[in-house]
């Protein structure tokens, strides 16, 4: 195999066409035709399924899918590096407490001191995020979850903990003032929680299913993606919310009020994740490494 029929093959899967594949890498459609038979010969393994109404990639496919992707990016950043052409960018997945209130902390002084390097950065849920850093599509990632995921670091650099908000009415201020603060009656309230991508709504389930509250039990009147609108719904009465408490810091106490949960359940941590195995450019070391003692 060489490097046009890779580059053929990731625009097929990319585009699930010959032909737009062609038009895309500027080739003609049977030279793209050509180059995935043998791609398939030398594999000795289908890895397009193609009819007059279906097209799909097998999962061997998907698995090559994933290899040429990586193949081709050693060799465009080896001949960028020997080049001298190699920009200094950090491409950044990011889920959505980094991306609202860790990022914004920690940029402005990393580009202080480093004024060459700048940041593509996507935002999507947790789970997605790991994802896309498994296939390539990032440099790093920053999430609120960890997986079983082989091919990946998960490197430990903000421990957080969930807090329960509730809107600051009179009712709520009694119950805060109780000791010890009624959990279970707060818990059993109608309750907005995040998407079950994230890792925040991963970690508000398990804290909920620990305390027995699951199923028929629970209450839930909306599922969002955005914290700073589950605040403002919070504090409008809508109901209350288990949410990441990097998320309420600063909040207005006129607005929402926050009540402790035993730290032994309420814990969590952000990572830092990465492909294991690959070869971190200098740039992008330095960042972590500003990360990790930042928050130190």
């Amino acid at each position: 195999m060489d490097f046009k029929q890779l580059r053929s093959y990731i625009a097929v899967v990319k585009y699930k066409s010959f032909t737009i594949a062609a038009e895309k890498v500027g080739i003609s459609q049977p030279t793209i035709s050509t180059h995935i038979r043998i791609l398939e010969e030398e594999l000795d393994s289908q890895l397009v399924t193609r009819t007059s109404k279906n097209f799909e990639i097998t999962p061997r496919g998907w698995e090559f899918y994933e290899c040429a992707q990586s193949i081709l990016k050693l060799r465009d950043d080896m001949l960028d590096r020997w080049n001298g052409k190699e920009p200094k960018v950090i491409r950044i997945g990011v889920s959505t407490i980094p991306s609202a209130y860790i990022l914004p902390e920690v940029l402005p002084s990393f580009e202080r001191q480093h004024q060459d390097v700048c940041f593509v950065i996507d935002q999507g849920d947790s789970r997605g995020i790991i994802e896309a850093v498994h296939k390539g599509g990032f440099d790093i990632g920053l999430v609120g979850m960890r997986t079983d995921d082989e091919a990946l670091v998960f490197k430990r650099f903000y421990q957080d903990r969930m807090v329960l908000i509730t809107p600051a009415t009179e009712r709520y201020k009694t119950m805060q003032a109780q000791d010890p603060v009624p959990l279970k009656t707060l818990l059993a309230e109608p309750m907005i929680l995040r998407e079950q991508g994230s890792g925040t709504g991963k970690r508000a389930e398990q804290l909920l299913e620990k305390m027995g509250i699951v199923g028929e039990s629970l209450s839930v009147t909306a599922r969002m993606n955005d914290p700073e609108s589950i605040k403002n719904l919070v504090a409008g009465g809508l109901g209350v919310s288990l949410i990441s408490e990097k998320a309420v810091q600063g909040y207005d106490p006129e607005r929402l009020l926050r009540f402790e949960l035993p730290s032994d359940l309420s814990e969590r941590q952000f990572y830092i994740i990465y492909q294991k195995g690959y070869i971190l450019k200098d740039h992008v070391e330095k960042f972590i490494d500003h990360l990790i003692k930042f928050y130190q």
